[in-house]
């Protein structure tokens, strides 16, 4: 039974489970109010169904991998960094891995353990899990009372909301966290897309839909500014639609405010070679091919699927004598080459999104305890806040840190007589 001085927890998520084992743990009541029919909907299909649950590196590396806001985790970081990530699943009996580009994943490759050691941790911590749908956050002189559910009210000394944003709705992100932020007075920063695919503005790509690419370095320049937002190595796709891949999530991050046309993709697909190096092994390769069709000449330096549309985009006639290519031709090639361009015309549906951009404003929630400075007693974690990072188990790192650290200060506050949120991780 309620007695008023819980700690009620809306959403059963990584951030929402987390929040909860950590604020029982400091001996507080904790009730979760979760829509779905069981928690972790969202945590089970992560990593494709194998959960990257957090990156196994320094804190520089860290905080080199969340594109902006960074410094508002530093108490977060501070109080539950990497490491500890590790070691609290490990002791719940998750052996864990490190796989390419530090990636840590469970041992069985199967999210489900994953979510299955939160909720065993939060039935071993007393914590209630309930399939309740949150319809408010209720409040009084400026602090929260409590959680309405539709017709059945929940008594509260500090509410938790880790609802997540609005990637993948079909798992009950639907933005409801923005909506109780709103409800006390925050600002919430316009949710877009992030780690999300790329539309090309233009049909090149479909023309090569389902070639991969690997080790070529994709850089994105702001067509506004004429400065580049993003550029680095490694691995991307093209499709029916336009771009996606490991490289192109990443790139996505940095494309706000997006608009059609505004940004161009450039592929370098020989980033091991300078133009002068790449200059002499076209001359050697248009030595070998003399008497070929240009079109027929390529097939060292591109992938097949790649040889007729890149032809095109030259201007020089497929059927051209390769000893017949004047220098300007030569150089217009080893400019594709070395920058083949997509301008992009929007991000893919955000209901394909890895992660939402946006959230509850930053400067409007102590980085020491994730507590609102509009509303005492209301806390937020993980996914509703305006943080976001790149792929490689750092999202998750983020929702895990500010779960920690929210339910820690909420369980101190509501122990203290005075209510006062200190914490561990207070700056």
């Amino acid at each position: 039974m309620s007695t008023g001085k819980d700690i009620v927890v809306i959403g059963g998520g990584a951030a929402g489970m987390m929040a909860a084992v950590a604020a029982a743990r400091f001996g507080a009541a904790v009730t979760i109010l979760e829509k779905n029919d069981r928690p972790g909907r969202k945590l089970r299909i992560t990593g494709k169904g194998r959960c990257n649950l957090t990156n196994h590196c320094e804190r520089d590396t860290f905080f080199a991998n969340i594109p902006g806001n960074a410094r508002f985790l530093y108490s977060a970081w501070n109080r539950f960094s990497t490491s500890d990530t590790e070691a609290f699943f490990e002791e719940l009996g998750v052996p864990l891995k490190v796989e390419r580009g530090n990636r840590v994943f469970p041992v069985s490759d199967q999210a489900t353990d994953v979510v299955d050691a939160l909720v065993r941790e939060c039935r071993r911590c007393g914590v209630r899990i309930l399939k309740e749908t949150a319809t408010a956050v209720l409040t009084e002189n400026g602090a929260v009372t409590g959680v309405q559910c539709g017709g059945r009210r929940f008594p509260a000394a500090a509410v938790i909301v880790a609802t997540g944003g609005l990637s993948y709705p079909a798992t009950g992100s639907t933005g409801d966290g923005y909506r109780f932020a709103r409800a006390v007075g925050h600002t919430v920063k316009t949710p877009t897309p992030s780690l999300v695919p790329l539309v090309e503005n233009g049909h090149f790509c479909a023309t090569v839909q389902g070639l991969s690419l690997k080790n070529v370095r994709l850089t994105v320049r702001d067509n506004s500014t004429g400065k580049t937002v993003f550029s680095d190595f490694g691995e991307m796709m093209f499709t029916h639609f336009g771009l996606t891949g490991p490289l192109v999530l990443s790139a996505s991050a940095h494309l706000t405010p997006m608009e059609k046309g505004r940004y161009t993709a450039l592929v370098d697909l020989k980033p091991a070679l300078d133009e002068k190096a790449l200059d002499a092994r076209l001359l050697s390769d248009f030595e070998k091919y003399q008497n070929r069709d240009f079109l027929n000449a390529c097939g060292d330096l591109l992938p097949q699927k790649l040889i007729a549309p890149f032809v095109e985009k030259t201007g020089i006639d497929p059927r051209k004598k390769v000893n017949t290519i004047t220098k300007e031709e030569r150089h217009r090639m080893l400019t594709l080459l070395k920058a083949l361009p997509v301008e992009i015309a929007g991000f893919r549906p955000i209901d394909e999104a890895i992660i939402t951009k946006g959230g509850v404003a930053l400067p409007e929630v102590s980085p020491g305890t994730m507590e609102s400075k509009k509303c005492r007693g209301l806390y937020f974690a993980g996914e509703v806040l305006d943080l976001d990072a790149y792929t490689g188990g750092f999202n998750l790192q983020i929702a895990f840190s500010t779960a920690v650290l929210a339910g820690e200060a909420a369980a101190i506050a509501v122990q203290n007589e005075n209510g006062a949120p200190t914490c561990p991780g207070e700056e």
